[in-house]
């Protein structure tokens, strides 16, 4: 499934089902720890520097935002792991991201965000095990590859291969790394998905 990401626009934002968008298009969510990155990954996907609004400020994307690519909707979730919020803030945007991944029909499968200047943490690893938990399907890219160094980036991605047990994609945003990777895995998801469908 090839992508015309020229085809793109912001929908909506929501809080809760009852706001999402009403369409049949599929879509993938985005989830990871408080500015990894999902905002800027979206942007790079599109190569638009302002379709998604990025923050240097942790904990800035605090609703489900909706953006239609083409023929599919990306789903960028608040960041999880974020501490300097209060707990009552921190339970809330866990409920909407639990609510979202469990009860949404429109969706397809999941991007995992990690750093890859860091090895994975709890957060990042209860995800990715509730994933695999839920068979959901998913795959994990390594976000602000042009931080480090090229022979940094083979042992982050073994750390990070060790500590979550599946293989991640390098990328940046800033050099369009793994730009055409995750574009094509986004179709494997979308494609997979219909076909297990129409079985």
């Amino acid at each position: 499934m090839k992508l015309n990401v020229h085809d793109c626009e912001f929908l909506l934002s929501a809080v809760s089902k009852s706001q999402y968008p009403a369409h049949e298009l599929p879509e993938i969510a985005l989830v990871g720890r408080s500015n990894v990155g999902k905002s800027s990954l979206i942007n790079a996907l599109v190569n638009r520097r302002k379709l998604a609004r990025t923050s240097g400020q942790p904990g800035r994307t605090q609703t489900l935002n909706f953006y239609r690519v083409d023929r599919i909707v990306l789903v960028d979730l608040p960041g999880y792991g974020f501490a300097k919020v209060p707990e009552q803030v921190r339970q809330s945007w866990q409920a909407m991201i639990e609510g979202y991944l469990t009860n949404r029909e429109n969706l397809r499968g999941v991007i995992q965000l990690v750093d890859i200047r860091h090895k994975p943490t709890n957060d990042d690893q209860l995800m990715c095990n509730w994933l695999r938990h839920m068979e959901m399907p998913f795959f994990v890219v390594a976000t602000k590859a042009d931080k480090i160094k090229r022979g940094q980036q083979a042992r982050s991605l073994k750390t990070i291969r060790e500590t979550l047990g599946v293989q991640a994609i390098p990328f940046s945003a800033e050099t369009r790394l793994g730009v055409p990777e995750v574009l094509s895995l986004i179709g494997n998801l979308v494609q997979d998905r219909q076909e297990n469908d129409n079985v």
